[in-house]
């Protein structure tokens, strides 16, 4: 009882820093599980669509789904990061003055 109540709080912990440190992991996880939940929803009723083709296009979607969040959680990190050194590097040149 204790130690798994302590374990989901930490893992609850976790997930709450790490979304605030990268804000994108959450936005990512929550798109693959809307995918994977329309993925199950279509192989439901998929019709005349050959399992196969099914199981070929959803991990396409999910990974490309993925991958794009993650390239634009970079360009926000790189944003940030440029945004910071600029104040940096202003604060530094109006100390000169």
């Amino acid at each position: 009882g204790t130690l798994l109540h302590c374990w989901w709080e930490y893992q609850g912990s976790k997930l709450i820093r790490k979304a605030r440190e990268a804000p994108f992991v959450p936005i990512r996880m929550a798109g693959f599980a809307a995918i994977v939940a329309y993925g199950l929803y279509k192989l439901k009723s998929r019709g005349n669509t050959k399992m196969s083709v099914h199981l070929i296009h959803m991990p396409v979607v999910a990974q490309g789904f993925v991958v794009g969040a993650m390239m634009l959680g970079m360009g926000y990190s790189i944003f940030c990061t440029a945004k910071e050194t600029i104040k940096k590097t202003g604060n530094r040149q109006n100390e000169k003055r």
